[in-house]
C-alpha cells in the first residue's frame, strides 16, 4: 500500500487511523478540514488541489473531481497502468470518507437553498468509484472499522473478505444516503414523498418464514428488530412478530403489567403491585393460550418472577432488565428466548402488498373523552375501560374487551362481526363479568354488541362513536343503565 486519500466530515478517529498509515509509509492525500486535523497532530500530508494542480473552488464545491482523483481510484492495477502512467495518475490504495450529514440537517428546517449545501457530491463519487475497484482499493466509509483496517495496513495485507465487506458497506452507505435525498424532495411539497425509499442493515437469515416451507430474514439496528436473545434458540419469524405486538402494548402502561401475546393478539393483559403479581393475574385470563406464548413486561424481572415464567411453556420472554439470579433460574428452560425491552422507536410502519406497500405513520393525536350516556362511570368502571381501550389498540379488529380495574377478563379479537367478538370474550371469561368495562375498537353500528356485552354482566362501555345510529345506541345504554363513553378514535388493527 503506496497511497491514501483522507477526506471526512466526522473526524472520529482519523488521526489515529492516519498515524498508523503514517508509521506505515503510506503516503497521505487529504484537503479541508481533514488535513488540518492531520496537520495539528504532527501528520504529513499532501492537499489535494497541491497533487490534482486544481484549486478548491466555487465554496468547495469542486474539490476531488479530477482524474487523477477518480483515476486513481478506478485505475486496474496490472490493465491501466500505462494509461495511468501516461496521464501522471498514481494509484489511491485506499479511500476513507464519510459524507456532508445530509440527514442530519434536513431535520432542522433548513430553507432548500441551504441544505442543499449539505448534498455531498465528491464524497459519493469518490466511494463508488473506489468500492467499484475493490480488488485494488479498500474503501472505509464507517469510523467503527478503523481499526480492522489499521491491522490489515500494520500487516501489509488487506484479505479479499474485507475489501468485499468494505466495498458492500460502502455501496449501502451510498444507497442510505441517496435515498434520505430522494425522499426528502420528492416530499418536500407532501405528507408523503411521491417515490418512498427505505434501507434496513443488519440483515439476519431466519430458520424459516410464517411456515417451514417459507424463508425469510429480519432487518434492523433499533428497536425489536435489532434483539439478539440473551438466551435460548434462535428467534423465528412468527417470534420477532409477538415480540412486536407485546412491546407495543406494553408500552401502553406505568404500572407493573404483564402482557402476553399469541399469534399477535393479547390473551391476558394485566396490572399489579408488582411484575410477578401482574404476570400470574395475566396468564389467569387464558392459560391455555399462554402457552407456548411471548410475555412482556415492563419491569425486572427476578428469580421469583423467573421461576413462576418457567413453570409453563414460554417462547419468548422481554423485560426491561433481568437481575443475576432471575436470569440464573432462566436457564432452567434452556430453549426459551429472553430479550431486552428497547426504547421504542417512531418511524412509518410499512407493510408489503402484492406489487408494492403500504406507509402508515401516527403523528401526534389527542383523544377526547365523552360520557353521552345519562350514567357517569363510577371509579372502578373507568379505570376498567381505561384499561380495556388501552388493550384495543393492540388487538386484531374486530375486537371487543372485558376488563376491571386489575386487568382483561375476556378477549374477543379478529373477527368479522363484532357482535361475535363480544360472544367470543364472554365464553373465554374463566370468571364472572358481573360489574366490569368492555370496550370496542370501533364505532357500534347497532345496539345489539351492547346489548350482548350488558346482558354478560358489562356496566360500562367505551367505543370511538360516529356511528349514524348512535343516538340509538346510546338510547340502548340508558335504558340498559351502562354508562357509556366515546374518544373519537378508532383503532382498528388489521
Amino acid at each position: 500500500m503506496k497511497r491514501a486519500l483522507l477526506s471526512v466530515w466526522d473526524k472520529t478517529g482519523i488521526v489515529d487511523l492516519a498515524r498508523v498509515l503514517a508509521d506505515n509509509g503510506v503516503k497521505i492525500l487529504s484537503s479541508g478540514g481533514t488535513g488540518k486535523a492531520l496537520g495539528e497532530a504532527g501528520i504529513g500530508y499532501t492537499e489535494v488541489s497541491a497533487y490534482t494542480g486544481s484549486p478548491e473552488m466555487m465554496d468547495g464545491r469542486v474539490k476531488t473531481l479530477h482524474p487523477k482523483i477518480h483515476g486513481g481510484l478506478l485505475g486496474r492495477r496490472g490493465i491501466d497502468d500505462a494509461v495511468m502512467e501516461e496521464h501522471g495518475i498514481e494509484g489511491i490504495d485506499l479511500l476513507a470518507v464519510n459524507l456532508y450529514p445530509f440527514e442530519m440537517m434536513a431535520g432542522k428546517d433548513l430553507p432548500l437553498a441551504e441544505l442543499v449545501e449539505y448534498i455531498d457530491i465528491g464524497g459519493p463519487a469518490m466511494i463508488r468509484a473506489a468500492a467499484k475497484n475493490y480488488r485494488d482499493v479498500a474503501v472505509v466509509v464507517d469510523p467503527a472499522d478503523y481499526p480492522a483496517v489499521a491491522d490489515a495496513v500494520a500487516r501489509g495485507e488487506f484479505s479479499p473478505e474485507l475489501r468485499l465487506d468494505l466495498a458492500k458497506k460502502a455501496f449501502a452507505r451510498t444507497a442510505v444516503y441517496d435515498a434520505a435525498i430522494s425522499n426528502y424532495l420528492h416530499g418536500f411539497d407532501g405528507l408523503f414523498p411521491g417515490v418512498y425509499t427505505v434501507q434496513f442493515g443488519n440483515g439476519r437469515v431466519l430458520r424459516y418464514g410464517e411456515n417451514p416451507h417459507q424463508q425469510a430474514a429480519v432487518y434492523g439496528t433499533e428497536g425489536i428488530a435489532a434483539q439478539v436473545p440473551l438466551q435460548g434458540k434462535q428467534m423465528s419469524y412468527n417470534n420477532y412478530l409477538d415480540a412486536d405486538a407485546a412491546v407495543g402494548l406494553v408500552r401502553e402502561f406505568n404500572e407493573p403489567c404483564a402482557v402476553i401475546v399469541k399469534h399477535n393478539n393479547p390473551c391476558g393483559v394485566a396490572i399489579g403491585s408488582s411484575a410477578l403479581e401482574a404476570y400470574i393475574a395475566a396468564r389467569e385470563v387464558d392459560p391455555v393460550s399462554a402457552y407456548g406464548s411471548v410475555i412482556a413486561f415492563n419491569r425486572e424481572i427476578d428469580a421469583a418472577l423467573a421461576e413462576e415464567i418457567c413453570a409453563t411453556f414460554v417462547e419468548v420472554v422481554i423485560a426491561p432488565s433481568f437481575t443475576d439470579d432471575g436470569l440464573e433460574a432462566m436457564k432452567t428452560k434452556e430453549n426459551m428466548r429472553v430479550l431486552t425491552l428497547p426504547e421504542p422507536i417512531v418511524a412509518d410502519r410499512i407493510r408489503s402488498i402484492d406489487g408494492g406497500a403500504l406507509v402508515q405513520r401516527t403523528p401526534d393525536y389527542t383523544e377526547s373523552w365523552e360520557v353521552v350516556s345519562d350514567r357517569d362511570p363510577d371509579a372502578k368502571e373507568l379505570q376498567g375501560l381505561q384499561l380495556a381501550w388501552k388493550v384495543c389498540k393492540h388487538t386484531k379488529s374486530n375486537t371487543i374487551i372485558f376488563a376491571d380495574e386489575h386487568g382483561v377478563i375476556g378477549i374477543g379479537a379478529g373477527q368479522m362481526s363484532r357482535v361475535d367478538a363480544a360472544k367470543i370474550a364472554i365464553e373465554k371469561a374463566r370468571r364472572s363479568l358481573e360489574g366490569c368495562s368492555v370496550a370496542s375498537d370501533a364505532f357500534l353500528p347497532f345496539p345489539d354488541t351492547l346489548e350482548v356485552a350488558a346482558e354478560a354482566g358489562a356496566t360500562a362501555l367505551v367505543q370511538p362513536g360516529g356511528s349514524i345510529r348512535d343516538a340509538e345506541v346510546i338510547e340502548a345504554a340508558n335504558r340498559l343503565n351502562v354508562a357509556m363513553l366515546f374518544t373519537g378514535i378508532r383503532y382498528f388493527r388489521h
